[in-house]
This record gives structure tokens, C-alpha cells and sequence, in this order.
């Protein structure tokens, strides 16, 4: 599988964004909150993902930026996880919720659990552990 994170596997189209708000199941693995929406139409071709972090939480920009930079990298290193799924693509939120900036490695151990998550877990519920 490609390691590259293209535009294509960001979710930047804003009906799906509120889609994903709307109708997405939802667990806490702190320091993340996850959103998950299985779509089975074709518009997106790969999975999708979301990286938010609160401006309420950490004030500083460069600090906010650091943290997507740490989570899309360990996405990226680790989305393979998730592999091909046949039975429809998903679009994936993570919002980091900690006002404390983590390390990578950190990140990265909670990414690999919420992906493996994600990928054994059916999405039948709103909020399942």
C-alpha cells in the first residue's frame, strides 16, 4: 500500500464533515475523540480522514500545527492498518482533545489502537467503548 497521504484521503468536503458530526458513531482513546461514518456510495474512493485540534484547548497556533503534523504521520505510517475494505470506505475524525502537547510516539500508540479498533468494531452504535 502507497505511504503517501494524498488530498484525496484528507476529508475537506463539508457535507461530508457534517455528515460525519451528524450521523458518525463515536469513542473517546485520550487524548483523541474519534468519529466514524461508514458511506457506501462511491464519491470517496479511499477512506477519508479528518485532523482537528481545539483552539480552546491549545491558544498557540504553532502548538495546534505540531499536533496535526504528529497525527497525519502517524496516520500516515500506520493507515495500512485499516487495509482494503470492500464493504465501504469510511470517513474518519480525529479530534485531539488534550490542552497538553503530546509526543509522537504517544500519538502514533494511540492512532495504532484506534485504527485497529475501527477496523474489528461494526459501527451499529452511536458510542461504543
Amino acid at each position: 500500500m502507497n505511504s503517501e497521504l494524498h488530498k484525496n484521503e484528507r476529508l475537506h468536503s463539508k457535507k461530508l464533515i457534517k455528515e460525519l458530526f451528524d450521523k458518525g458513531s463515536s469513542f473517546f482513546l485520550y487524548p483523541f475523540k474519534v468519529m466514524v461514518l461508514e458511506i457506501n456510495f462511491d464519491i470517496p474512493e479511499t477512506n477519508q480522514v479528518l485532523f482537528s485540534v481545539s483552539k480552546k484547548k491549545l491558544k498557540k497556533a504553532v502548538d495546534r500545527n505540531l499536533i496535526k503534523r504528529r497525527m497525519r504521520e502517524a496516520y500516515r505510517l500506520n493507515k495500512q492498518i485499516l487495509g482494503e475494505m470492500a464493504e465501504g470506505k469510511k470517513i474518519i475524525g480525529l479530534i485531539y482533545v488534550s490542552s497538553e502537547i503530546v509526543t509522537f510516539q504517544v500519538i502514533e500508540t494511540k492512532i495504532k489502537k484506534i485504527l485497529t479498533t475501527i477496523k474489528e468494531k461494526p459501527l451499529s452504535d452511536k458510542n461504543h467503548p
